[in-house]
């Protein structure tokens, strides 16, 4: 597994909740950064709200983040991981496997999906959940291995601290304007 790498996949809002930004860390199996990529930021209007109303988070996080990130990396992940599960959407317009992670508690995309649990083998991190889109059910198992190695030695949660403090440090910046 140590030719494996990953994708952590994330947005934050700013403006008070009026811009949403994206990126996407690729790591290799150690959570060193490898590529980072980021949107400009996302400002639906009103009219916009309005057309897609309960649907506008998930057509942004899919359509105007991850396929715009994903198609731009040079370095292509082995598996994606979000927190976000309305991510989910983007398995079914590219070919990269894109999985949630969660702790116990915390609620399930689709109460009728699959879901593996990550058990570390150190015990020196919690166990976590990973669940992904159908498209993506079958594999589950293998993935759960892959990424069971990796949280034995690295917390998978620790990497979006990391996008979401550059993700702060580039809006402060303002570049995409």
């Amino acid at each position: 597994m140590e030719d494996l790498t990953l994708g952590f996949l994330s947005s934050c809002k700013f403006e008070e909740g009026t811009a949403i930004r994206g990126a996407i860390m690729v790591t290799d199996a150690q959570t060193k950064p490898l590529e980072f990529r980021v949107t400009a930021p996302v400002r639906p209007t009103n009219f916009q709200k309005t057309l897609y109303g309960n649907i506008l988070v998930e057509h942004i996080l899919v359509e105007l983040i991850s396929l715009p990130v994903l198609k731009a990396l040079t370095k292509k992940p082995d598996i994606v991981i979000v927190r976000d599960p309305l991510f989910l959407g983007g398995n079914t317009r590219q070919d990269i496997p894109i999985v949630r992670i969660f702790k116990d508690g915390e609620a399930r995309f689709n109460s009728d999906e699959s879901v593996e649990v990550l058990s570390p083998l150190a015990g020196k991190y919690e166990p976590l959940f990973i669940e992904s889109s159908e498209k993506y059910n079958s594999k589950l198992p293998e993935l759960r291995k892959a990424l069971t190695e990796i949280l034995s030695s690295r917390s998978l949660f620790e990497p979006f601290d990391r996008i979401t403090t550059a993700l702060q440090q580039v809006h402060a910046q303002k570049p995409g304007e």
